[in-house]
């Protein structure tokens, strides 16, 4: 056994009094029973990440193991690994047991483990510098700490702690160790698997609209946030797209605490995609370092012009159908929509994870400028992807009810009402626009009058598709029958 009186390690202390320089000094006592593994015994790791806060880590690494049994210390794994989906692989290795340490070393749970116990007080003359030491006793660390030293108590110590070693359930990373029995006699190679939360990945795509809006520009990145409390170096990463069922467990998730998050850049290649199960597989071709508190970006997708459709739609209301409404308002905003197909014919083609699409334009002087962003969920190849980007300024709608009345059906059930509208649609813009107007009709309805044709889309809706010229308004009226 190793001499503890001389082992010292310098933690400082900053929980103490703000006027004191009180620090510990302590050196993690070796079990001649473990073996331990560091991240200078890796050979390779692999990253899947999934879209719920899940992740699963494989990690390769050369050990060297002495035959039967003995304690493996793995550390440097996720500090928000899952210990129970842990799989160590290698020939020859049976393992007998397994922990999750995660109690890690910090000037504050080193205190707390040597409450009750001696260490040694220094203290230095605050004119002549010498120093001076002895023996007290931790009586507490909770919101300060506490010393018997001699026959007095003090606290807010100035000076620093020399503790004879540090405890052995105290770790400086995560560590999961493992009772293990080997039959093996030479280094071999080890794979172990696991789930972690802490690492989570999105997609957001960049889109430029081109000058008459019928075409963009789409460029698609991989957000990538690394808050598992390890570093993964140079790691063959993929990231899996789709909504894997998971089930939900009884127990608290150990918190970490956040730090600065940084940002790096990686516009070499786009990922490549396949099918896996019934979820989509994306990986990239080279291997990546993924820091502790990171957000990368990763190159997903590039596709320029991309054809799309914009469009202007009124959106109404059921509830003034079977109600006396009058004024149903003034200036009423038109959405502004883009859809685009995600086909080959259209210039995109392929499987599109669920992220933000922000969408710019140039203006007169060739400067880019936002005009809107809306989130889309995951798109097969050749579906529609439909972006709300905002509400029109010059395209607006005066809308009102004109007639009400109540046919029959003074009971419970059987009630039919006829109810008339007007809409007036105001196009202040140097071009023509087509507004489709859409309205969810309740109940058991026929339209009996209408300025305009309209088409019944599904069992509750009607649409016009009305078009409105340049610095002019166009009036939509239409009468209902509604049955419950």
């Amino acid at each position: 056994m190793i001499d503890t009186i001389s082992l010292c390690l310098l933690i400082l202390l900053p929980f103490f009094a703000a006027s004191s320089s009180t620090s510990i000094a302590a050196m993690p006592e070796k079990n001649a029973q473990e073996i331990v593994s560091t991240l200078a015994d890796q050979t390779s790791v692999a990253v899947t990440i999934y879209n719920q806060d899940l992740a699963l880590i494989r990690d390769a690494r050369e050990i060297s193991l002495k035959p039967g049994p003995q304690t493996l210390a793995f550390r440097e794994v996720s500090a928000k690994i899952r210990p129970q989906t842990a799989l160590l692989a290698a020939q020859g290795l049976h393992i007998l047991e397994q922990n999750f340490e995660y109690d890690l070393l910090s000037p504050q749970s080193l205190l707390e483990k040597y409450i009750g116990q001696k260490v040694m007080l220094v203290k230095t003359h605050p004119t002549t510098g010498e120093e001076s030491e002895q023996e007290a006793t931790v009586l507490s660390s909770g919101s300060g700490t506490v010393l018997r030293v001699g026959d007095h108590i003090e606290s807010g110590i100035p000076g620093r702690l020399i503790f004879p070693a540090v405890p052995a359930n105290l770790r400086d990373r995560p560590t999961l160790t493992m009772l293990v029995d080997n039959k093996a006699s030479k280094a071999q190679p080890v794979v172990l698997s696991y789930l972690t939360g802490g690492l989570s990945w999105q997609a957001d795509y960049v889109a430029e609209l081109g000058e008459d809006d019928t075409t963009l520009d789409l460029n698609g990145w991989v957000t990538l946030k690394n808050e598992s409390g390890a570093t993964y170096a140079n790691a063959q990463l993929k990231l899996v797209a789709g909504d894997v069922n998971r089930v939900r467990e009884n127990m608290h998730p150990l918190r970490m605490s956040r730090g600065t998050v940084l940002t790096e850049s990686a516009m070499d290649t786009s990922m490549a995609e396949e099918s896996m199960f019934e979820y989509h597989l994306y990986t990239l071709a080279r291997p990546t370092t993924i820091k502790e508190k990171q957000s990368k970006q990763v190159a997903l997708l590039q596709a320029n012009g991309v054809q799309v459709q914009k469009e202007f739609v009124l959106d109404g209301q059921n509830y003034y159908y079977s109600n006396k409404a009058g004024d149903l308002g003034k200036k009423i905003k038109v959405g502004v929509f883009v859809e685009l197909k995600n086909s080959k014919e259209a210039g995109i083609g392929q499987p599109l994870p669920a992220g933000i699409m922000r969408v710019y334009k140039k203006d007169s002087s060739g400067s880019l400028q936002f005009v809107g962003e809306d989130r889309i969920d995951h798109t097969p190849e050749n579906e529609t992807v439909r972006l709300k980007l905002g509400e029109a300024f010059d395209v607006t709608a005066d809308k009102k009810q004109t007639d009400f009345k109540k046919l029959s059906g003074f009971s419970r059930y059987n009630y039919v009402y006829e109810s008339a509208f007007e809409m007036v649609l105001k196009n202040a813009k140097e071009e023509a626009v087509t507004v489709r107007v859409q309205e969810p009709v309740p109940g058991d309805w026929e339209i009996i009058e209408e300025s305009a044709p309209h088409v019944k889309e599904s069992s509750s809706a009607a649409v016009w598709q009305l078009k409105v010229e340049p610095k002019s308004s166009t009036t939509l009226t239409w009468r209902v029958k509604v049955k419950y």
